[in-house]
């Protein structure tokens, strides 16, 4: 009984740290959206409906933890546990670092060069996650493929607004 309150005390640990990333992630993103800025942006055919970021956003925060989750219950028998929880930190860092750069200081061009190491990262937490748990390095493909998706409509949005007033666009 103990260990199983144990084990779901660190899935609640993982699930509040990834959805405190999307919280960040959020107020870093509603003034650029009530402001007009992103709103006035063009955007390229295939960019979704707003509504659906924070369905798509909830739904991988919460397999982003339940991944973790499985790889920190290895602790006692993988030492490579320890090293794929530092990079799945890292990443979630970058994950949160990519709204700062495109949404807070409006700077889509190096909010591009961001989310790229952020794929990279994601890919090499897959990578380092299926040493230990191949389930839980299997949870993170969406996660990937919904970056990589993040990634071309990001670079798209920088190159259809490059010449934008004062720079604030095309940086």
């Amino acid at each position: 009984m103990k260990e199983q309150l144990y084990s779901a005390g660190g899935f609640i640990i993982f699930l509040v740290m990834c959805l405190g990333a999307q919280l960040t992630g959020s107020f870093l993103t509603m003034p650029a959206i009530r402001s007009g800025w992103y709103l006035a942006l063009e955007k390229p055919f295939f960019n979704p409906p707003a509504w659906l970021f924070g369905p798509v956003w909830t739904v991988l925060y919460f397999i982003m933890a339940l991944s973790a989750w499985m790889v920190w219950r290895q602790e006692s028998e993988d030492p490579l546990v320890r090293p794929a929880l530092y990079l799945f930190f890292v990443q979630l860092l970058f994950n949160v670092i990519w709204p700062a750069l495109f949404f807070s200081i409006r700077r889509p061009g190096w909010a591009m060069v961001e989310i790229s190491l952020l794929w990279l990262l994601i890919l090499a937490t897959i990578l380092i996650f299926h040493k230990v748990n191949k389930w839980a390095a299997w949870l993170l493909a969406p996660y990937l493929a919904w970056v990589l998706y993040a990634v071309i409509l990001n670079s798209a949005i920088w190159w259809l607004n490059r010449g934008g007033s004062g720079g604030s666009v095309a940086g």
